[in-house]
């Protein structure tokens, strides 16, 4: 690391053989210089003249109560390590001016420093071995109170170490732990085996996204708090009064929202403590007049909500601004009725590591039921937002095609990179790195007349 002798002065004092934190060994006493203020009522003037002179380091104060000789309390300006109070030399000429005033003088100022004043990357780079320096292990998921790291192996021998000064650097951390396994690796709820490295053991926690509430036991369900961008950009799709079918919903990051901008959504998801938050988030958001919840295998529900749609006939007075539930019916006029339509407008795989896997459930899934879409009717054929994984390039071209191979591989029709609203063509989205040579991506295309409405073998539609 290259910094000036001036900056090496408020660092840490260097342990690399630190095993256990001992917070007591981070302690620096730092000489300076401090100019105490003859009229105290003058110091935020002399605080913006002596600005150049003034120390100028994060989370420290410049202004600092100290006594003369005499035992009475002033306040004083700490200065930078370059001014001497022995040598004119190194003096401001504003400076050298108050000085000669007698309007402030200038006297030797230890700054006492300790632990609570390093923040927890200085605390690290004081710990670890400089050779593991270069890939500091900053990067970490925040999910309520639990803070979630994913450790290199060569941080493992430091884990403890990192996840104490985490703890004691973040106020609103409680909990902190480790992933030992891929998410999905061992069950297809997309929940992982972890280790607690310090804090408190509870897992259940209370996140806000998008001016929702939501609660789950972490340890039970799938939660990413880097998906918020995704959550939100989907969900601007999505329109008052459409309906949309969250197949994999989690904890509801999709649906929950999509409920509150008054979009019919009927969400799923084959964990039954997924289910159970999401059922929870739907009454604690009060969207339930317009969100759905179940508890089926994706593929299964695919088919059978569509079909339990067509036969769904759901009217939603909407509000301005009040409560019908806090107010008489007969003093609050509803602005509009919204009636749910008689088949879905979006389809949300969220499932990254096998999604596309599930598209040929929609093979068929509208047989003999042309008479409900254009151009007999104004309704057109769903869009679908699948989310997958792929490798990753500069300008995703390669992986473009590689996810139009794979979604035509399953539907049985071709399609290729492009505009959404071309039937046959997908818009890929870049959704977010997963690792040095893995990325998610959202595959968005509306379904094809001939895959909607075509009889697989030894099967109708619905």
């Amino acid at each position: 690391m290259n910094e000036s002798p001036e900056s090496a002065m408020f660092r840490p004092p260097i342990n690399r053989a630190m095993r256990a934190l001992d917070r007591s060994f981070f302690k620096k006493s730092v000489p300076l210089s401090a100019a105490r203020i003859r009229d105290n009522k003058q110091i935020s003037k002399y605080r913006i003249e002596l600005g150049h002179d003034l120390l100028r380091l994060d989370r420290m104060p410049a202004v600092r109560s100290v006594r003369d000789s005499d035992g009475q309390e002033a306040k004083a300006l700490l200065l930078r390590p370059e001014v001497k109070p022995d040598d004119a030399s190194t003096w401001s000429p504003k400076l050298s001016d108050l000085v000669k005033a007698s309007q402030v003088s200038l006297s030797p100022y230890n700054l006492e420093l300790d632990y609570d004043y390093w923040n927890y990357h200085d605390i690290m780079s004081a710990i670890l071995p400089e050779a593991e320096q270069d890939e500091f292990p900053t990067g970490f998921s925040i999910v309520g109170h639990v803070a979630h790291l994913n450790l290199r192996d060569q941080y493992l021998p430091y884990k403890h170490l990192i996840a104490t000064v985490l703890l004691d650097k973040n106020p609103t951390i409680r909990t902190v732990i480790n992933k030992t396994d891929e998410v999905g690796e061992q069950n297809e709820y997309r929940t992982f085996s972890y280790e607690l490295l310090a804090g408190d053991p509870d897992m259940n926690v209370e996140i806000h996204e998008e001016n929702c509430r939501f609660r789950f036991d972490y340890s039970k369900v799938y939660w990413n708090s880097r998906l918020n961008t995704e959550h939100r950009r989907l969900v601007e799709k999505f329109q008052p009064g459409e309906a949309v079918c969250d197949v994999m919903a989690g904890v509801g990051p999709f649906a929950v929202p999509a409920g509150k901008k008054n979009v019919f959504v009927w969400a799923n998801d084959l964990n039954p403590d997924s289910f159970a938050s999401l059922d929870d988030a739907v009454r604690r958001n009060k969207v339930h007049r317009f969100v759905k919840v179940f508890n089926e295998d994706g593929r299964t529900f695919i088919r059978s909500s569509a079909e339990r749609l067509l036969k769904t006939d759901t009217h939603v007075k909407v509000y301005k601004g009040v409560s019908r539930l806090k107010q008489p019916a007969s003093t609050v006029k509803p602005i509009a009725t919204l009636t749910s339509p008689k088949t879905f407008n979006h389809y949300i795989l969220n499932l990254p590591a096998s999604a596309i896997t599930f598209l040929p459930s929609f093979i068929g899934l509208y047989v003999g039921r042309e008479e409900f879409f254009t151009p007999n009717t104004d309704a057109k054929l769903p869009f679908i937002h699948v989310h997958c994984f792929s490798t990753k390039s500069d300008d995703n071209k390669e992986e473009e095609m590689k996810i139009c191979k794979e979604v035509s591989e399953q539907i049985g029709y071709e399609m290729k990179p492009g505009n959404i609203e071309t039937e046959g063509e997908v818009q890929v989205w870049d959704v977010r790195d997963v690792a040095p040579m893995k990325r998610m991506f959202c595959a968005s295309f509306r379904l094809p007349g001939e895959v909607a409405f075509r009889v697989a073998e030894n099967e109708s539609g619905i």
